[in-house]
């Protein structure tokens, strides 16, 4: 399918996980895609696998983000779809919550993601797409995750009053809200190996489909969020969870 020929798109955090099989789905449903990423050498081989364009720009840090913005403008004018996808999970109690910990996660997950926005504002295309990446977690209420839950919970709020503040420039801004997904999110948490299979089995435990996520499941998604078939769609959060969201106390 070609649903998104002719469209120009930017996939913050692209380089792996979510980010990466969106980008792969862009580029398959016709889009001129380019990826963003921290990690120069992993910018550049996922840019190279997939044959697109890679640049290296850490959403934390606002002059990167300016920086970002001008070569997207200067190569390839303005832009069509905006997946906002950078994101860190960093768990941790109520009572053993650091300061660094709160920075590290609202810097990325909520400023970054906010100022990512912002700063493109300027050269989106009228009737434009931007996808944010949230998560069920912004609702849950589970352990260990309040300040993760409260990043998200903060960006989706953002997203529905920036879909009424765009409205007129027919800019559409939706958010899109996984349950567990197989990514290498979890894995760059720093959990001992045991402890991180145990996790994963109690969260698999409840989810009612019985498997995780798949990047590719979010793909889709994203690909039709940012498609002309979704113009009559803003302001929404969408869960895609395999049914984790409405079963809380599934075990």
């Amino acid at each position: 399918m070609s649903t998104l020929k002719g469209k120009i798109a930017v996939v913050t955090g692209g380089n792996s996980g979510i980010g990466y099989a969106t980008a792969k789905k862009l580029t398959e449903d016709g889009a001129t895609v380019i990826i963003t990423g921290r990690s120069a050498e992993r910018v550049q081989k996922a840019a190279s696998e997939l044959n697109i364009t890679g640049i290296v720009a850490d959403v934390s840090d606002l002059s990167a983000i300016d920086n970002l913005v001008e070569q997207v403008k200067n190569q390839f004018g303005n832009i069509d779809i905006l997946f906002v996808n950078a994101g860190i999970f960093s768990p941790a109690p109520i009572g053993q919550i650091s300061e660094e910990m709160f920075d590290n996660q609202m810097g990325i997950n909520f400023k970054g993601a906010v100022f990512t926005v912002e700063k493109f504002i300027p050269i989106l295309n009228d009737e434009a797409s931007i996808i944010n990446l949230s998560s069920i977690n912004a609702y849950t209420g589970m352990p260990n995750t309040a300040i993760y839950a409260a990043s998200k919970a903060a960006l989706n709020s953002y997203t529905r009053t920036a879909a009424t503040e765009l409205a007129p420039r027919k800019i559409r801004i939706n958010a899109v809200n996984p349950g567990p997904v197989e990514t290498p999110i979890f894995e760059k948490t720093g959990m001992p190996e045991d402890q991180l299979k145990e996790f994963a089995q109690a969260i698999k435990n409840r989810i009612p489909l019985g498997r995780f996520g798949k990047p590719e499941d979010i793909a889709n998604l994203v690909a039709f969020l940012a498609s002309d078939i979704a113009s009559f769609i803003t302001g929404g959060e969408y869960n895609i969870d395999g049914g984790t969201n409405i079963n809380p106390l599934l075990s």
